[in-house]
């Protein structure tokens, strides 16, 4: 819907961003209810960070996890060439902002209950500023004011850089990599990496693609991280033993574990988690997930330095909050530092006349939102709405992935206890795995077996993690 600057707009729902969670909320509420709906966004198009996203990302697990309820992404392809091959599809940037202008245009907007408000900033207090002609005009929502932009994600392209860097050098975000490339003429024979998350996996990953030497890379590591092995995240019935039984080696690792370290291990030998170097113990988590072909590209590059984050570049020398490294000359800086997200605090979701978007299923930001619209829908009560979206934290370090599978299984047991829920999530397309194990038949032996082994071994995985869970926190407040 076209939108005057001169008007006054009133909804039920005032949603502050247009990206993936808010989107996958409206979705739900236009779905669900003839609610009504606003939604501001300070882009310039709806998708959120993947509006800036660098021009060769894609989504680092299957395409049919990602999105709004109501339109497939996927196209149910399983890829037959590349990094990915023999998994399900992985949708580029691209695919993924095509996606969002086609749902915004073609499911909400077209719903004639949704005005998109883009190039505006929410100011506070029911005030919105356009942001090219400065003009404000007021909104008011009957019912709620939704704020999908809380955890403030971080992007390469636009975060502001926390290290210094001397003017002869060249320091450019990975969305600059291919054009700068593209001259013939640039200068640059080697390249360094600054961070270590999946955005510099990326890059490296883009770099060895498009025949720059490994020897030609060094990459800047502040912590090694535990990686999700992709195998293990397919959508589809072949994929069974790989998806639900790793989950089920999940929870024997839990179980059968006597220590955080040994958990970790266990976890990596059942081939749950995965590393770059087995001979370095990672400290960090956030859920990135890789494929073993990736895994192998990315151990072909050996000068990886372990010496925490950078803290300034120069041409003499390249100082980190744990040491000093010599640059090498014409080299091309290639800073990866962005932190996803910038906000890991936890608050309830529901407060008062504010919903306040976070994940309530681990690894899922999009079932998240559209799982909390559902229970705004479904419930009055803010404190019954809060039991049941408990917030499962977004991880940082290897001892946060303890609370996250902690609040994960806590929240999965309650909703299967609430009446009408567990249908309810049972049948939407964001929720991967329900439709995996609803398809299992008493004949199908071998996956019997698996859902045996995860169901033995649920209960002494939560008394395990709830042990964990108290040897961290006296730790903490010791």
């Amino acid at each position: 819907m076209q939108f005057s600057l001169s008007e006054k707009y009133t909804a039920d729902y005032v949603i502050i961003g247009a990206g993936a969670s808010g989107l996958a909320f409206v979705d739900t509420l236009i779905s669900e209810s003839n609610a009504t709906v606003i939604i501001i966004d300070n882009r310039h198009k709806p998708g959120g960070h993947w509006v800036d996203a660098y021009s060769f990302v894609t989504l680092h697990q299957p395409s049919a996890f990602y999105g709004v309820n109501s339109t497939e992404l996927s196209q149910g392809r399983i890829d037959h060439v590349g990094l990915n091959q023999g998994l399900s599809e992985l949708a580029t940037g691209a695919e993924v902002q095509a996606y969002y202008d086609n749902v915004m245009r073609d499911t909400l907007l077209a719903s004639g209950r949704v005005i998109y408000l883009p190039l505006c900033e929410y100011v506070g207090e029911g005030r919105v500023k356009h942001l090219i002609t400065g003009f404000e005009f007021t909104v008011q929502y009957h019912r709620k004011l939704v704020d999908s932009t809380y955890y403030k994600t971080s992007i390469p392209a636009t975060h502001q850089r926390q290290f210094a860097a001397a003017p002869e050098l060249t320091v450019i975000p990975p969305n600059a990599l291919p054009t700068v490339l593209h001259n013939a003429e640039h200068g640059f024979s080697h390249f360094t990496l600054l961070g270590g998350g999946k955005t510099a996996i990326d890059t490296c990953l883009w770099l060895l693609q498009n025949q720059v030497a490994p020897s030609s890379i060094s990459w800047f590591m502040p912590r090694d991280a535990w990686f999700l092995d992709r195998k293990n995240t397919q959508p589809s019935a072949e994929f069974f033993s790989d998806s639900i039984g790793a989950q089920a080696s999940q929870m024997e690792a839990i179980a059968d574990s006597t220590s955080l370290t040994d958990l970790f291990l266990r976890l990596e030998k059942a081939g749950v988690f995965l590393r770059l170097d087995t001979g370095v113990m990672p400290q960090m988590f956030h859920g990135a997930t890789i494929s073993q072909a990736e895994l192998a590209q990315i151990r072909r590059i050996k000068h990886i330095v372990r010496k925490g984050r950078v803290e300034s570049l120069s041409t003499a020398e390249i100082i980190c909050t744990q040491g000093t490294d010599s640059p090498t000359a014409h080299s091309l800086y290639i800073d990866c530092t962005a932190s996803a997200i910038t906000n890991l605090a936890v608050e309830p979701v529901f407060q008062d006349k504010i919903i306040k978007l976070q994940t309530v299923r681990a690894y899922q930001p999009t079932f998240s939102a559209a799982f909390i619209a559902h229970l705004e829908l479904l419930f009055d009560d803010n404190e019954k709405k809060n039991q049941l979206s408990k917030v499962v934290p977004l991880p940082n370090n290897v001892n946060d992935w303890i609370e996250m599978t902690y609040r994960n299984m806590m929240n999965q047991f309650f909703w299967s206890k609430e009446p009408g829920l567990k249908e309810w999530i049972n049948n939407q397309r964001l929720d991967g795995f329900s439709h995996l194990i609803r398809g299992v038949k008493f004949y199908h032996f071998e996956k019997l077996k698996i859902l045996n082994r995860m169901r033995n071994a649920a209960k002494p995985a939560i008394t395990k993690l709830k042990i964990y869970r108290e040897l961290l926190s006296s730790t903490k407040n010791s």
